[in-house]
């Protein structure tokens, strides 16, 4: 699995932070960092969550 997010699309809204805290962090500077683009399958779950919640839809999850 691999998480691409659109940066062009991303508002930083935090919305997928809060769903995958382990993979996305807003930090003071206002940007989205992605903090593991391969995460281990335990976390698609969460991966899928938010990229669904995502306002924006920026996030993808390829296989």
């Amino acid at each position: 699995m691999k998480i691409v997010v659109d940066f062009d699309k991303c508002k930083s809204h935090g919305k997928c932070m809060k769903a995958a805290p382990e993979l996305f962090e807003v930090r003071a500077d206002g940007f989205l960092y992605v903090l593991d683009e391969t995460p281990p399958e335990a976390l698609r779950k969460k991966a899928e969550t938010a990229a669904k919640v995502c306002p924006e839809q920026a996030i993808k999850i390829d296989d």
